[in-house]
């Protein structure tokens, strides 16, 4: 028997960082995302292969059912300490899905290139949750913490605001389709950013300015999604990276590497890697290759729309 679970990537276009002390943060689901297949096993043990998007195996290795129930703590994490720590808390949450099966051959497939930074963890973590029927959101918080907005995009196939309350998420689906979507492109900046340094990075600078950073963020997030025209847009999303910049006391990507740029660059998530999100009149292409940037992505190309 085979079971295949399927989870989306995702894109954090406003509220980063702050969304971690309960700011509202836009985000967009992408069409790149991760499946997760299942099969029986032997052994008492898990098979396991993960393929990267151009099907070439990135780790192989065989997991014992011990090794996840007993979550010995290494002293060195690696790809495998990682998984079974996801593994083991799955387990403290529903051990039936362990206790009762002789083994399993796992298989992990990735659509996005997984230096991207789209969702390799969270895709994976809400493809197990799945698998062991529990609540992604609480294996989030027992094994890598973290807003959990990215397992909201894992779930929901249209554009999210999602918030916390009380540590508690709160997901709204919401509409989001302007006239000037043509507009908007993705473009990786050729490297992958850590999320834990970043966030704390974020935590090192919090000052006793929070509750008004958060209801600036919020203004700024519901202008983002009721913007009418590609200025109302730019000029909105240029203020809520200058507002993130005077936060976290660092400068803006633009700033740093494309001062010369004609359109807005907005970070995306943890500032200084992964994608950022570019709003331009004219197409961007052609300078982005020529500055050494060449994954550009259009927002058709890039985002789920059902």
């Amino acid at each position: 028997m085979k079971t295949t679970f399927y989870s989306n990537g995702k894109l954090l276009i406003t509220g980063e960082y702050l969304v971690l002390d309960g700011a509202k943060a836009f985000a967009l689901p992408t069409k790149f995302g991760q499946n997760l297949i299942v099969e029986n096993g032997t052994n008492k043990e898990i098979i396991w292969k993960s393929y990267n998007a151009d099907q070439k195996i990135w780790f192989e290795d065989t997991i014992s059912f011990n090794e996840i129930i007993n979550n010995v703590k290494a002293e060195m994490e690696t790809v495998k300490t990682t998984l079974i720590t996801i593994l083991h808390e799955s387990y403290l949450l529903n051990p039936a899905f362990i206790d009762n099966a002789e083994g399993y051959k796992v298989t992990t497939e990735l659509t996005f290139p997984k230096n991207w930074g789209l969702g390799t963890s969270s895709t994976l973590l809400n493809n197990i949750a799945k698998w062991a029927q529990i609540d992604a959101f609480i294996l989030l918080k027992n094994s890598f913490g973290g807003s959990g907005y990215d397992i909201a995009c894992a779930q929901n196939d249209t554009p999210i605001i999602y918030r916390l309350e009380n540590n508690y998420p709160i997901v709204e689906q919401i509409t989001f389709s302007p006239d000037f979507t043509e507009n908007i492109h993705f473009v990786y900046l050729n490297k992958k950013q850590s999320s834990k340094t970043a966030i704390q990075a974020y935590n090192d600078n919090k000052n006793s300015h929070l509750a008004t950073n958060i209801s600036e963020n919020d203004k700024l997030t519901d202008a983002v999604i009721k913007a009418k025209t590609l200025k109302e847009f730019s000029i909105t999303l240029e203020n809520h990276e200058i507002h993130l910049s005077d936060i976290l006391k660092l400068q803006t990507i633009k700033e740093m590497i494309f001062p010369d740029f004609n359109g807005v660059i907005k970070s995306l998530g943890a500032w200084g890697g992964d994608f950022v999100m570019v709003v331009s009149k004219e197409n961007p292409k052609d300078y982005f290759t020529s500055k050494g940037y060449k994954t550009i992505l259009s927002y058709d190309e890039m985002i789920l729309q059902k």
